[in-house]
């Protein structure tokens, strides 16, 4: 009896840790672990969302007007309590340079989520620049409300709240924006493509305008991929990293609109 008890204790142990390891190098068991399993249990236990979570970690530990430390806070959260697709820390640094290097006057951003993105594209933008940025859930909006204050960029960032596919078109005549000098991507995946036609078609991109994909490995947007690769409208480079907070493969796609 002791011996079968042993034995069904050392499979489950050894499934356990064959679980773990795919986590750690699977995209696919990694999504659907955190997003499916991990998250789900979390929100059953605490009766509040993963974003919210992050809120309360933010408030407890980053300090206030302080854009670095809000970062650095929902770092640490999801690097050592729990995985949140956000950029992360690996992809964040190309992001930033990106940001820096086309030191942009208006930024659109695709997909707010918690804020996390919003917050590092923010703390390096000029006073006198804009950023946009949309998200179809109103709670997860919510939330990204008051990280984006907590670090001191209220003032900077204004945040829509519904479908990309229904504001872009809007940005003109709602916002009185012209063009867009950098358009972050990072909602829906199967959204890429439809929403840059969109932007095209909106008059939003000038010469020289630049879009940054996330995510176009894991999950991946292989039909957004093999549009701005083949177009002769952009020059694309892929910047090869790794999945947020994970020793799985991603990248983000840079596109430079040629007009």
């Amino acid at each position: 009896m002791l011996y079968m008890v042993a034995l069904a204790a050392g499979i489950v142990l050894v499934g356990i840790l064959l679980v773990h390891r795919q986590v750690r190098r699977n995209g696919r068991w990694a999504l659907w672990w955190h997003d499916r399993v991990d998250e789900n249990i979390r929100d059953f236990l605490t009766r509040i969302s993963r974003p919210e979570r992050i809120l309360a970690y933010v408030k407890k530990h980053a300090v206030p007007g302080d854009a670095e430390s809000v970062a650095n806070a929902i770092d640490a959260y999801c690097s050592g309590v729990e995985w949140a697709m956000n950029i992360g820390i690996d992809k964040g640094k190309i992001l930033d340079r990106v940001v820096s290097e086309t030191d942009p006057d208006t930024v659109l951003e695709l997909g707010t989520y918690c804020g996390y993105s919003t917050v590092r594209i923010g703390k390096l933008l000029r006073p006198e620049a804009r950023l946009i940025t949309i998200e179809m859930n109103p709670d997860y909006a919510k939330v990204a409300k008051q990280i984006i204050a907590l670090a001191g960029l209220d003032s900077k960032v204004e945040i829509l709240v519904g479908s990309s596919s229904e504001l872009i078109p809007q940005l003109k005549k709602k916002l009185d924006i012209k063009t867009l000098d950098l358009v972050f991507i990072d909602h829906w995946k199967e959204c890429y493509l439809p929403d840059t036609r969109c932007l095209e078609e909106s008059g939003l991109l000038h010469k020289g305008t630049v879009l940054l994909a996330d995510n176009v490995v894991c999950p991946g947007a292989p039909e957004y991929v093999k549009y701005i690769r083949n177009s002769s409208r952009y020059r694309s480079e892929y910047f090869s990293s790794r999945l947020e907070y994970l020793q799985v493969e991603d990248g983000l796609e840079k596109s430079v609109f040629l007009g």
